[in-house]
């Protein structure tokens, strides 16, 4: 009977620091799922990269790239090109970041399963920085996306018409805010400039604060990107040459008169590609339109900007990846 109390007693006196440690086991597992939300003022790609497919995404001195060279897997490296590394094995495309996440939409992994099967599964997905802990957001096919502050906004090839959401970065409070295409690609300061897909193309901006959109400019326009005062675009009524609209002094100014493909622009520079039949080229001019150069005769696309270099991939090219020094006119194969 003595010896039943006492390992009775000594029972109770173990039994307060396992529930303890039972606690706090709790608490770490619980801490480890949650989501860390993201500082004021995040936006997750430049527009200009988003328009391209956004193959590459700088952050906090760290570039993130998919790798043509690797079937378009998630890789990571310093803005000069050095410490290349890979981060998983999925194929990805708009790639955002921001706080402690990378975003991005998956096509599948780039690596054959156990059965020898390549996954085909799509999805919009977050994961750790360094890759790690994927998990998935939607299903849906995500024609364009961008992070502002800690939600994420969505256009989706829905069916039978394209569907634009937002869905906090945890995966909760999606709201549905249009069942039609608007393209979030150009952030800045809580508001997403974009261009009218229904009766016109007009200068349009929603706020993320309040979901309400208004009309700022009766334009013509196709994929703004924001730079300071101005909103550069493509002019849909002048056969989508490059111009630039001021919003302060409510004037257009005519970049190049030559038809374009695609552009992106960063650190005082645009890139272009230019469409004629007889002599295609990828060009660099100044902001302004001055000092044209060309970098490359043939059709180029996916132009994606770091704040060192500028990559993009010849047409039909899809295995191959050049890159060139902001502001040189030379170019070369990039070996990710």
């Amino acid at each position: 009977m003595g010896k039943n109390r006492s390992n009775t007693r000594q029972l109770i006196i173990l039994l307060p620091p396992l529930i303890i440690v039972a606690l706090g086991l709790g608490i770490a597992v619980a801490l480890s799922g949650r989501v860390k939300m993201n500082p004021q003022g995040t936006v997750g790609n430049t527009a200009g990269n988003i328009n391209n497919h956004g193959l590459f995404c700088e952050y906090n001195d760290t570039v993130y790239f998919s790798n043509p060279g690797d079937g378009g897997s998630l890789y990571a490296m310093t803005p000069d090109e050095t410490d290349i590394r890979k981060l998983n094995s999925v194929k990805v495309t708009n790639i955002l970041a921001g706080g402690s996440y990378l975003y991005y939409f998956q096509q599948g992994s780039t690596e054959d399963d156990s059965f020898g099967n390549v996954t085909s599964i799509r999805s919009f997905d977050r994961c750790n920085l360094n890759g790690k802990r994927a998990v998935g957001l939607t299903r849906d096919v995500v024609v364009s996306g961008q992070l502002v502050d800690n939600y994420l906004y969505l256009l989706a090839a829905g069916e039978p018409h394209p569907e634009f959401y937002k869905m906090k970065i945890d995966k909760s409070d999606k709201v549905n805010l249009a069942d039609y295409a608007i393209n979030p690609a150009c952030a800045y300061n809580g508001m997403i400039y974009y261009n009218g897909t229904q009766d016109n193309h007009a200068l349009c901006r929603l706020n993320t604060a309040s979901d309400v959109t208004e009309t700022i400019w009766n334009g013509n326009i196709w994929y703004p990107i924001l730079n300071g005062d101005y909103i550069y675009y493509m002019d849909v009524s002048s056969n989508y040459r490059l111009c630039r609209y001021s919003l302060t002094q409510q004037a257009v100014e005519v970049l190049t008169n030559e038809r374009v493909d695609c552009f992106n622009l960063g650190s005082g520079y645009i890139y272009y590609q230019t469409n004629d039949a007889a002599n295609p080229q990828l060009k660099c001019m100044h902001m302004d339109g001055s000092n044209v150069l060309t970098i490359a005769d043939g059709i180029y696309t996916n132009i994606n900007m770091t704040s060192r270099y500028v990559y993009f991939q010849e047409f039909g090219e899809d295995g191959k990846l050049y890159h060139s020094a902001l502001g040189s006119d030379w170019f070369n194969l990039f070996q990710g």
